[in-house]
């Protein structure tokens, strides 16, 4: 059984920096071939997908994180990482990493992220 693993996440004050891991433990899981994403769900909204990146290494984010977050892979880690700067209040919510599209038996606990002065 895969079990994605989250963490990195904290409290930041509007304009600072975190950078999420996400690594894989239980079943050999080999994130170079696979697509993964980081999600993230705020209080009382839907989860939705913040930034995406294929086996191939092309990248892609939503309208809102562009040129403040960046996902990343390192393969010899087998770690998915997400980059976040200028973070914003808006940006609080619950972050997990999965496939792409997402499986519901990956989904971790994810990591806390609070943007707040």
């Amino acid at each position: 059984q895969v079990q994605l693993v989250e963490s990195g996440g904290g409290l930041v004050q509007p304009g600072g920096s975190l950078r999420l891991s996400c690594g894989a433990s239980g079943t050999i899981f080999n994130i170079s071939i696979r697509a993964m994403g980081w999600y993230r769900q705020a209080p009382g909204k839907q989860r939705e997908l913040v930034a995406g990146i294929t086996s191939s290494g092309i990248t892609r984010s939503i309208e809102s994180v562009k040129g403040r977050f960046t996902i990343s892979r390192d393969n010899a880690k087998n770690t998915v990482y997400l980059q976040m700067n200028s973070l914003k209040p808006e940006d609080t919510a619950v972050y997990y990493c999965n496939v792409q599209p997402p499986r519901l038996d990956y989904w971790g606990q994810g990591t806390q992220v609070t943007v707040s002065s």
